[in-house]
């Protein structure tokens, strides 16, 4: 018989989080072509450090992935402000710098294969030292 075995991160990964703002760390951000070979995607895996407005840190520890992809680029924006960057025309930035940093982001949910999922639809903020 199998024997298969799981991490705690593993574990987390399906964990539905309650909609609203999180303080994550920024633990990788890779970069693969999409299935159709027509874009790029920019893969980031996160971890969830705290509930952003009330610091309740339920969900400390949960892993949070999501995408940028090259065909809608534009949503990188609001994560660079988001960590202090001046972004500005013509001017290019390594989205891998953004490795081991913290930033605030929203969650809520999408339907997912008849189920509901952690989705992150792409609005960011600066941290708030307050929480």
């Amino acid at each position: 018989m199998p024997v298969v075995g799981f991490t705690e991160r593993e574990i987390l990964r399906g964990t539905l989080l309650t909609p609203g703002w999180y303080r994550i760390r920024i633990d990788s951000v890779g970069e693969a072509s999409s299935k159709d070979g027509g874009s790029t995607n920019y893969p980031v895996e996160s971890t969830i450090i705290k509930e952003a407005d009330t610091g309740s840190e339920e969900f400390k520890g949960v892993p949070l992935d999501w995408n940028f992809n090259s065909k809608a680029i534009t949503f990188s924006i609001g994560f660079l402000i988001a960590m202090g960057i001046d972004v500005v025309p013509n001017q290019r930035y390594e989205l891998g710098n953004a490795v081991g940093k913290e930033v605030e982001l929203f969650v809520n949910h999408r339907e997912w294969q008849g189920r509901q999922v952690n989705n992150v639809p792409h609005q960011y903020r600066p941290l708030r030292e307050n929480v």
